[in-house]
């Protein structure tokens, strides 16, 4: 972080100097970076890609080893089908609860039995159905439950949620990890951005939305990039007060977003234009 900060101020330093006032000014790339990670903690089982890969969205970058979810989800599976058995049992349960409150109905109402077991086999018939409705919701509740593990299961793996290249490994197979600790870094072309400084005379021409020129040691011909955010506050400011002269110097940092950013790495030293209309 030291070393970004001497590196923002000495860009800063630069702008303020003359060339600023041949309209370039001084920026750099940056990357806005997508840290891969997973959302359970565990070992790393298998790492699919190398550093300087490009990939496709939804290519698979990692797998987390399954033994602390397979054991778990194991166990439910296997309650669940005692469950299920369990619920066939009480309807046959209740089933014979209602066939027997019919027929002692019936049999009430011709005079052959009393209230009483009347009584008692409508109760019977009540406990029978609430026993199933139990048994029915602790088989939904097991599902449930299965389908929480097959989701922390699922995952376990991670697969690149857009196209770019794999700019940094963190940790590799056999590593423990805990949930959420980046394990990769994804560098989608997008994600690919300037930072430069502008001096504030110029910032009624870098409002967001304008168009901006961007040049590097090697490029073969400028490139066109949209500014995406003007800081509000100076980034550099002499210890005096503001005169004509003095607010020359003042430097305001400024982002813009590249047509195309392949041949832009982060960090590289950049010259910026502001772009004819």
């Amino acid at each position: 972080m030291k070393r970004l900060f001497v590196f923002a101020f000495a860009l800063a330093a630069a702008a303020c100097g003359d060339n600023a006032d041949d309209g370039v000014m001084q920026g750099y790339g940056e990357a806005d970076y997508v840290y891969l990670a997973s959302q359970e903690s565990g070992v790393i089982g298998e790492l699919f890609v190398r550093e300087g890969d490009v990939i496709d969205a939804g290519a698979p970058v990692f797998r987390l080893q399954a033994r602390r979810i397979d054991y778990p989800l194991q166990g439910a599976s296997a309650q669940r089908s005692a469950l299920a058995q369990t619920v066939e049992a009480a309807r046959a349960n209740a089933a014979l609860a209602a066939s027997n409150y019919q027929r002692t109905d019936g049999l009430f109402r011709e005079g052959f039995v009393a209230r009483a077991r009347l009584d008692a086999d409508r109760a019977a018939l009540d406990a029978a159905n609430a026993r199933l409705e139990e048994t029915r919701r602790q088989l939904s509740a097991s599902s449930a439950e299965i389908g929480l593990w097959r989701t922390r299961r699922a995952d376990l793996a991670v697969a690149a949620p857009a196209a770019g290249v794999i700019e940094r490994i963190f940790h590799r197979p056999g590593e423990v990890v805990a949930a959420g600790q980046p394990i990769a870094a994804l560098l989608p072309p997008r994600n690919m951005k300037v930072r430069f400084f502008a001096p504030e005379p110029m910032l009624a021409q870098l409002h967001v939305g304008a168009r901006v020129s961007v040049s590097c040691d090697g490029c073969e011909s400028p490139m066109r990039a949209i500014v995406s955010f003007v800081a509000r506050e100076p980034q550099f400011t002499p210890p005096v007060i503001y005169s004509l002269d003095q607010r020359g110097k003042l430097v305001f940092l400024v982002e813009a977003r590249l047509d195309d950013a392949s041949a832009i790495r982060p960090g590289m030293p950049l010259d910026v234009r502001v772009a004819a209309p």
